[in-house]
């Protein structure tokens, strides 16, 4: 009869356990699967201009941290850094465009949980991800930004 208790209690825990994990699980995948509202911070760790025109580039930094917000597939990164080069490019000068797309590269890496991460608005981990339709019409419901 002990025993039989025992095995209950256990089997009760391991209830009690699956239970757990099958809440954590389905909680991970609904947040997961929502994006925050879109924030930019300019140009990151970047000056936003030059000395005497202070905000020059920073519309170019806005657009790819829109980018970078709603995240996906790696070539679409790869086509938000080429984008971002060749507006700082148009506004300042190519060396300086070809020092921030490097910089992007680097430090916009979806494996390091920073704020500039591309995919930022979505939970973290998310890391390259073609967005689904859903995800369209979410980060339309949200944005806030009108992408020109």
């Amino acid at each position: 009869m002990i025993r039989n208790i025992s095995s209950l209690i256990l089997d009760y825990k391991k209830c009690g356990y699956i239970l757990l994990l099958i809440i954590a699980t389905v909680n991970a995948s609904i947040s997961a699967n929502t994006i925050k509202p879109f924030k930019s911070d300019g140009c990151s760790l970047f000056p936003e201009g030059s000395p005497k025109q202070k905000m020059l580039w920073i519309e170019c930094c806005v657009k790819h941290d829109y980018a970078y917000w709603k995240g996906g597939s790696f070539r679409e990164r790869i086509e938000a850094d080429r984008q971002l080069k060749a507006c700082i490019k148009k506004v300042a000068n190519p060396q300086l465009a070809l020092l921030m797309q490097a910089s992007v590269r680097v430090g916009g890496t979806p494996f390091l949980p920073t704020p500039f991460r591309w995919g930022y608005g979505w939970k973290y981990p998310r890391f390259y991800k073609k967005i689904t339709e859903k995800e369209i019409q979410k980060i339309n419901k949200v944005d806030g930004y009108i992408d020109n």
